[in-house]
Parts: C-alpha cells; structure tokens; sequence
C-alpha cells in the first residue's frame, strides 16, 4: 500500500521533535501531512490499552483481524522512553482504527495528539476516507528509536514499517491494491511527542521518508 509522507512545520520540530509517519494510501503520492500509530497482530478483533498513569483513562482501541499491525523490540529499560513507546504505539493504532471505521472525527485518535497534530492526522485519515478506502493485510513496525529532551517533557519517536503485506481495499467495489511494482515497502517515521499535563505522550507533527530505513 503506497504511503503519503508528512510534513512538519518548523514550530513543531522545534517545540518537541521530527514526526514522519507515512499512511497507507491508494496511490503513489509521497507527500501529504499525517501521524499515525500502530498495534497487535491477532486473527480476530483486537483491543489495548497503553499503559501510563494509574488515574489517567486511556481509550480502547480496537482493530480487525483483517488489518494486523505487529511492533517488534517495542520495549525500553528507560521507564520514560517505554511511557513514550506505549503511547506512541496506541497513537498509531487509533490512526488505523479511524481509517478502518471512516471516522476522521475519531476521539481516540484526538487524545493520542495535541490539537495541531490531530488536524495533521485528519489530512492523512481523509487520503483514505475520502477515496472510500480502507486498509488490510499485515503491517511490521519496527526499529523504534526514542529520543527524550533534557527535561524529558518532549520526544522524537522514529520507527519504520514494512507495507510489503498490507493494501488498500476500496470499500464499495472491494478492489485491492499494494504498492506499485519497484516501490521501497520500508518507510521510516518520524514522531515529535509532548507529554500533557495528564501525562499522556500526544504527537504535535509528523513526516515520513520511504526508503528512509537502515538496511
């Protein structure tokens, strides 16, 4: 599934750090803004919560067992860097799980981003939405990379996935498509993270490179 690349403005590299997130999308277009985040890989519908602070309400996020995102070596020794994984992990899950309900409007989605990140995620929700597509197949996410500010109040999460088993499935006439034939399936990301005060990591921006991994 060709993947739209994100933009970020220079505010938002600033304040907490780079975002790339590249989205399944129908067509080869590589530059378009969005954020996004991921989750487990079971055969049936699928629910997690992000674990974080015991008096915060995270949503359960919910996928099919048609879309199975996997996270590989998603663990940190670093309780602050693993609070970053959690959350950026249900970040991009939500993304998924509004493209799947055609709900760019998702509250998930919104409590997982700062208000400027959410309307970059409803650009790349919309690139789905909009064409009447949705997502399935399997989608690895691997190689997370955190880096923590001095204060720790900001974070740059970059990770990369794997498209090369995932496609898009235009809901009325049901026609699948992968990648075009010679396209990179790794895509690298790049997420600029702030922690509210409720202690929820949210993306501020986001952007993408495909090919962008190291092989």
């Amino acid at each position: 599934m060709a993947r739209r690349a994100l933009t970020t403005t220079a505010a938002a590299f600033a304040t907490a750090a780079a975002l790339l997130l590249t989205a399944c999308g129908g067509g080869g277009d590589s530059s378009s803004d969005d954020i996004k985040g991921a989750g487990d890989s079971s055969p049936s519908p699928t629910a997690s919560k992000s674990s974080g602070p015991a008096d915060v309400k995270r949503p359960v996020i919910k996928l099919p067992g048609s879309f199975q995102l996997t996270f590989e070596n998603w663990t940190s020794s670093d309780p602050v860097e693993q609070a970053v994984l959690n959350d950026g992990k249900e970040q991009l899950r939500a993304g998924y799980e509004a493209i799947i309900e055609n709900d760019p409007e998702s509250k998930n989605r919104a409590f997982y981003d700062t208000k400027n990140g959410f309307l970059q995620s409803q650009q790349w929700i919309r690139t789905y939405t909009d064409k009447n597509l949705t997502v399935i197949g399997k989608l690895p996410v691997f190689d997370p990379k955190v880096v923590l500010s001095k204060d720790k109040a900001a974070a740059s999460l970059s990770y990369c996935t794997d498209e090369s088993k995932a496609s898009t499935k235009n809901r009325k006439t049901g026609e699948v498509k992968g990648n075009p034939a010679g396209t990179d399936p790794e895509v690298l990301y790049v997420i600029s993270m702030g922690k509210n005060a409720q202690g929820v990591w949210q993306a501020v921006s986001a952007r993408s490179e495909r090919g962008g991994c190291t092989k």
